[in-house]
């Protein structure tokens, strides 16, 4: 007498098409949220800035009327953050310029009522992340290396995730040594 998986198959059959969907289905939905979400980070869909408490362009401002990116966020040749600039920064031009705007009306509570403008970060980095500004503004690294064209931005966003490896090959691109604090972990 022959034995037959025949009918054992039949009935695996659909399980078997059931999780086929399925396998197809995953790599369908982890290829389109690579592509288009906004949790990627890519230069065709770059993942969109955060919604500020004022309306600021930086295309205006950095791009039009060429602000320099130190003017504003004076902390960049002296500390290890760029700091975001001081309400009194912005109050002390938009007093005169254009402060019947809206936006700028907005600029001007802030600075009446002796409030700092709560900004929402863009480029942030882990804590455990040791980066310094000043080094890299002294040594002649435009801003744009790592946060993008900001000037040509009405909403900043980041262009790229900041990860180890674009520091490694800029590094490594400009023969420039780390600091022996970096080189304990990353060899």
């Amino acid at each position: 007498m022959a034995i037959s998986i025949v009918p054992t198959l039949r009935v695996l059959k659909p399980a078997a098409l059931i999780v086929g969907v399925a396998f197809v289905g995953l790599i369908f939905g982890y290829w389109a949220n690579a592509a288009f979400t906004t949790g990627s980070y890519n230069t065709l869909y770059p993942a969109p800035g955060p919604e500020q408490p004022i309306n600021f362009s930086h295309r205006v401002h950095a791009g039009d009327y060429q602000i320099e990116c130190l003017y504003c966020h004076t902390e960049a040749r002296r500390s290890t953050s760029a700091g975001v600039p001081a309400v009194s920064k912005c109050a002390g031009c938009h007093q005169l310029v254009v402060p019947e705007r809206p936006q700028i009306r907005m600029v001007l509570e802030y600075w009446e009522n002796q409030e700092p403008i709560p900004w929402v970060k863009v480029h942030d980095l882990p804590d455990f992340v040791y980066f310094s500004h000043k080094r890299h503004v002294l040594a002649g690294v435009e801003c744009q290396t790592c946060h993008g064209p900001v000037e040509t931005m009405d909403v900043v966003s980041r262009m790229a995730p900041n990860q180890m490896g674009q520091c490694l090959t800029c590094h490594k691109e400009h023969q420039v040594e780390f600091g022996l604090d970096c080189l304990t972990c990353h060899k």
